[in-house]
């Protein structure tokens, strides 16, 4: 009897064990709707923006966009955003530019992770254009111009007129020639 219970026993840990596993690969694409959905962790829809650039620009509202660039301690990197803020109005089409460059004697990967403050702005704000999109590769020693083009939507919430865009820069793992 003590036998069976064990054998019982072990078998729904097993199960256990192969649901928390399964429930863990589950979660990134999970996550990654969750906040194309929510606008949450600044990832905002790129392709939904091009189709709502033909909404008029309100001259009459200015907000000021201020752009951070940050790298994990130890990166082989410098990157910086050309500007540090934009005064914009809602609507109307930006286009600004961050600088990369490798500091090392190796080709590198990178690749940068936006976030948008406040949460509940990331929601109004589209890139149409962004260096986040892909993967940046570089040569040894090479510096580059990064583009990011955007608009922030007209409904933005009145009580918001100052938004923070700000990219982590990582370096990737290089995953060879794409065929």
């Amino acid at each position: 009897m003590r036998e069976a219970v064990d054998r019982t026993l072990v078998w729904k840990l097993a199960a256990l064990c192969a649901a928390m596993f399964a429930f863990g690969f589950a979660l990134v694409p999970l996550y990654d709707a969750f906040c194309k959905v929510t606008g949450f962790g600044g990832k905002t829809p790129g392709v939904a923006a091009a189709a709502t650039l033909s909404a008029k620009p309100d001259e009459a509202r200015t907000l000021r966009v201020e752009l951070v660039a940050s790298l994990p301690r130890g990166a082989p990197w410098e990157f910086s955003p050309d500007v540090s803020h934009l005064d914009v109005h809602p609507g109307e089409l930006y286009v600004t530019h961050f600088r990369a460059r490798n500091l090392t004697g190796r080709e590198l990967v990178a690749q940068a992770v936006p976030s948008i403050a406040p949460g509940i702005a990331a929601r109004y704000f589209r890139k149409t254009e962004c260096f986040c999109f892909t993967t940046q590769q570089f040569a040894p020693h090479e510096s580059r111009e990064l583009k990011v083009a955007f608009r922030v939507e007209p409904d933005l919430p009145e009580d918001v007129d100052t938004l923070t865009l700000s990219y982590t820069f990582f370096t990737a793992p290089d995953k060879g020639p794409t065929p």
